[in-house]
C-alpha cells in the first residue's frame, strides 16, 4: 500500500456509525436533535445565571463555565459528522482532522478539570463555610479556570504536535464518527511508540489527580456531614452536591465504559456507538440534570422563561 508523509495526504475517511444506508436519515435526525437540544439547554443555563443575580456566585461561576465548555465539546464532532451524513460523504481534510483531535481532546480535558474545581468548591462551602468567600473569591475563582484552560492547551498541543511526524497510508479509514486520538494512532503507518506512551502518561496524570481530587473533597464533605446534628442542614448540604455528584457520575462513568469496551471487545463498532454517550448523551443531560435538580436554577430559568414570553 502507498504511503504518503502528512504533508501531501489531504484526506482521512470516517467511517461513521452506520454503512446502512437506510439509516442515514434516522441518524441525522436523532444526532440533530440531540444536538440543538445539548446547545439550547446549556444556553439556557448560561444565561439564566448571567441574567440572575442570585446565581452570582462561585458555584454557578464554574456551572456556565461546563455549559460553555459543553457546548464546544459537542460542536467539534457532531457537526461535521452531520454534514457527512447529509452529502453522503465520509471524508475529512487532514488538517480539519488534526483540528478535531485538539479541540476534542481540549474541552473534554476541560470538562474533566471543571467537574475537579466544582468538588473544590462545595468542599470549601460546606467544610469552611465561614471562609467560604474570602477562599472562593472572584479573583480566585477566575484563576482556578484559566490555570485549567492553560494545563489543557498545553497537553492537546503537546499530542498534535507529536501528531504532524506521523505518516498515513492513502486513503486510511478511522472506524469512527470523529478523528479520536487514539483511533488515528492506530491507522498511523509510522511509529507510534513515543506518541501511545505520551497518551498513556497524559491520561493518567490528567485523569489521576482530578479523580483524586473529587474523592478527597467528597470525603471530607461526607466526613464534615456526619459530624452535623442538624437534619436540615445536611439535607441542604446534600441537596447542593447531587448535581454535580450525578453529572460526576455520569461523565466517569460513560468514560470509563468507553475505555473497558475498546480494551475488552475488539470490534470498532460497539466502541464507537458507547462513545455517543460521553460525547453526545452526557453534555446533553447536564442541563437537565442542573435544572430539575437545583431549586435555584430552576427557579432562575423560570425567570427568565417569563421574561422572554412577556416581552418588553
Amino acid at each position: 500500500m502507498e504511503v504518503e508523509n502528512h504533508t501531501v495526504l489531504s484526506q482521512f475517511l470516517l467511517l461513521g456509525l452506520s454503512e446502512d444506508p437506510d439509516l442515514q436519515l434516522i441518524l441525522f435526525g436523532i444526532f440533530l436533535s440531540m444536538y440543538l437540544v445539548t446547545v439550547l439547554g446549556n444556553l439556557l443555563i448560561i444565561l439564566a445565571i448571567f441574567c440572575d443575580s442570585h446565581l452570582h456566585t462561585p458555584m454557578y461561576f464554574f456551572l456556565s463555565n461546563l455549559s460553555f465548555v459543553d457546548i464546544c465539546f459537542t460542536s467539534t464532532t457532531v457537526p461535521k459528522m452531520l454534514v457527512n451524513i447529509q452529502a453522503q460523504r465520509k471524508d475529512i481534510s487532514y488538517t480539519e482532522c488534526l483540528t478535531q483531535v485538539y479541540f476534542f481532546m481540549f474541552f473534554a480535558g476541560m470538562d474533566n478539570f471543571l467537574l475537579t474545581v466544582m468538588a473544590y468548591d462545595r468542599f470549601v462551602a460546606i467544610c469552611h463555610p465561614l471562609n467560604y468567600m474570602i477562599i472562593m473569591n472572584s479573583h480566585f475563582c477566575v484563576l482556578l479556570v484559566l490555570t485549567c484552560w492553560l494545563i489543557i492547551f498545553c497537553s492537546s498541543l503537546l499530542h498534535i504536535l507529536l501528531m504532524k511526524r506521523l505518516s498515513f497510508s492513502v486513503g486510511t479509514e478511522i472506524p469512527h464518527f470523529f478523528c479520536e486520538l487514539a483511533q488515528v494512532l492506530k491507522v498511523a503507518s509510522s511509529d507510534t511508540l513515543i506518541n501511545n506512551i505520551v497518551l498513556l502518561v497524559a491520561t493518567a496524570l490528567l485523569c489521576v489527580f482530578p479523580v483524586t481530587g473529587i474523592l478527597f473533597s467528597y470525603s471530607q464533605i461526607v466526613s464534615s456531614l456526619m459530624k452535623m446534628s442538624s437534619s436540615v442542614g445536611k439535607s441542604k448540604a446534600f441537596s447542593t452536591c447531587g448535581s454535580h455528584l450525578c453529572v460526576v457520575s455520569l461523565f466517569y462513568g460513560t468514560a470509563l465504559g468507553v475505555y473497558l469496551s475498546s480494551a475488552v471487545t475488539h470490534s470498532s463498532n460497539k466502541s464507537t456507538v458507547i462513545s455517543v454517550m460521553y460525547t453526545v448523551v452526557t453534555p446533553m443531560l447536564n442541563p437537565f440534570i442542573y435544572s430539575l435538580r437545583n431549586k435555584d436554577v430552576k427557579g432562575a430559568l423560570g425567570r427568565l422563561l417569563s421574561r422572554a414570553t412577556s416581552g418588553p
